[in-house]
């Protein structure tokens, strides 16, 4: 399926999206971001769907935020609007896992997408950065936050300060890339990735995603607390029984996402 700015098709039990706009690198504009938010929503909406995939073409992921669309707003009406912000937020509010399948820049708001996603396998020709500085802005849509949070306080002051640009394969070292694969390989190994997640209980899938992400947002004490009750709560549910009655028996479970 096609809207105007991204691609879409379904792979069994997974969604593969594809932000399509090669004559601006993929910018993101408000449109394309529309598009993405649409597509996002009709599977994450989708019981067929256990998991889905953001990538780009093999030149570029995404360049940033759509510059032109930007730089005439004042400084009310970005506020009004809450720029950038409030239409960027689905990807990271989605229940079900997301893979970001990155080659090529991904830069600004690219970088901020991909890490929106819940990991990155990249291209061994990704790079990532968040140059705002050099366009006399800084970035607004998680760079500060989540590329701390993903590869430390010095790295991301130095990317964000300097505006310098991380290949993969440091970008695998610093922890913000789970995998670097040859770029003719990406899609194929985002999707096997992607199946084998697929193959597993969704309920389970959605508990595992929600307690990781908690990990960033309390002490970890609490962490600990919120992982045991979803653990135990695992035990209500028919898939536990099978996926543990499948492992005595020496089979193959058959998950009913129930």
């Amino acid at each position: 399926m096609s809207d105007k700015f991204v691609l879409s098709e379904k792979i069994g039990k997974v969604g593969l999206i594809t932000l399509n706009r090669p004559d601006a690198l993929n910018a993101l504009c408000e449109s394309l971001i529309h598009d993405l938010e649409h597509i996002l929503e009709r599977y994450e909406s989708d019981s067929e769907i256990h998991c889905m995939i953001l990538m780009g073409s093999d030149t570029v992921f995404a360049a940033g935020a759509d510059i032109k669309e930007m730089q005439h707003k004042t400084y009310m009406e970005a506020y009004k609007e809450d720029l950038i912000t409030k239409d960027w937020t689905q990807v990271s509010a989605l229940r079900k896992p997301i893979i970001a399948a990155v080659s090529g820049y991904a830069l600004g708001g690219g970088c901020e997408l991909a890490m929106m996603c819940d990991f990155i396998i990249a291209s061994n020709t990704a790079k990532f950065g968040q140059p705002e500085v050099t366009l006399g802005t800084m970035p607004g849509a998680g760079g500060t936050q989540r590329l701390t949070r993903s590869i430390g306080k010095a790295k991301a002051m130095d990317m964000c300060l300097t505006g310098r640009i991380m290949d993969a394969h440091e970008a695998e070292k610093a922890g913000l890339v789970s995998r670097i694969v040859p770029v003719e390989e990406l899609r194929e190994e985002a999707l096997k990735v992607a199946q084998k997640i697929s193959s597993y209980s969704l309920p389970i899938l959605m508990m595992i995603k929600e307690s990781v992400s908690r990990a960033f947002e309390m002490p970890l004490s609490e962490g600990l607390r919120f992982e045991s009750r979803l653990f135990h709560s695992t035990f209500s549910t028919e898939d536990q029984k099978e996926g543990m009655a499948a492992f005595v028996e020496k089979r193959h479970p058959v998950f009913k996402d129930q």
